[in-house]
């Protein structure tokens, strides 16, 4: 989507990224262990790594982790939040050009980012980087539209953020994933996710999207006052759950 600049879009919005966005289920971990052979001595390579929240997990497994990202603002953030592993590196390449040696990794992951790839690119260089059986995980969390502040705050995006339509990871599908795992086999497994917050946590949330209109913007402040209006419609003590289904794909190339 090369319209869209999908790395300099995060530039302004690395601070409430590395703070509001959800992480992901710890429960993805021992599932690749069992159904990849991911151990501790795995190398993995997290494309499109961001602040870091998916690179923690393999992490905290043992792993080494080498975040590629092109956006310096995002690897920056990722480098403070995981300046404590010894065992994570980052480096600015992208998915179509990770910079990294052949047949060096065990395993790629990609979090909240492959929307943004191109995928025929991406799989090429995947397959360069990695040792056979060259196994990627494709995972992202995709927020449910289940009636209440979640239908309010989906209505919202459509109403003040253009570009939301184009980048929604619900236009992710079978054919796209098929495409991609070259027709070979490929498994989905999905995991619940939540978050909650207070408003202050809600706008932040909100600004860390790609998608939303910035300070400045002619939909910004009206947006902001909607969203005011079904927090104080929706919340219990103050604050609002947001929810969400974590989609893990994985499978060999």
């Amino acid at each position: 989507m090369p319209d869209l600049n999908p790395t300099g879009r995060f530039s302004s919005r690395a601070d409430d990224y590395a703070r509001y966005r959800p992480s992901y289920p710890r429960e993805i971990v021992p599932l690749l262990e069992h159904e990849c052979g991911l151990t501790a001595n795995s190398a993995v390579a997290d494309v499109g790594s961001g602040t870091g929240l998916l690179a923690q997990l393999f992490l905290d497994f043992g792993c080494s982790v080498i975040g590629v990202e092109p956006n310096r603002e995002m690897r920056d953030a990722g480098d403070r939040f995981l300046a404590a592993y010894s065992r994570f590196t980052s480096t600015a390449g992208r998915a179509e050009q990770t910079e990294l040696a052949g047949s060096s990794v065990d395993l790629v992951t990609a979090g909240q980012a492959f929307h943004w790839f191109d995928a025929p690119s991406a799989r090429a260089e995947f397959i360069r980087i990695l040792r056979p059986p060259k196994w990627v995980a494709l995972i992202w969390n995709e927020r449910e539209v289940t009636g209440g502040f979640l239908t309010g705050y989906e209505e919202l995006l459509h109403r003040y953020a253009p570009d939301y339509s184009r980048v929604d990871h619900r236009q992710i599908g079978q054919d796209q994933i098929n495409a991609f795992f070259g027709g070979r086999d490929w498994k989905l497994r999905t995991f619940p996710n939540a978050q909650e917050f207070d408003l202050e946590g809600v706008r932040g949330r909100l600004r860390s999207s790609s998608y939303a209109p910035s300070p400045g913007d002619a939909n910004f402040d009206p947006m902001m006052h909607q969203l005011a209006q079904l927090v104080e419609k929706y919340q219990h003590s103050g604050r609002v759950a947001f929810q969400y289904r974590t989609n893990l794909y994985y499978g060999a190339l």
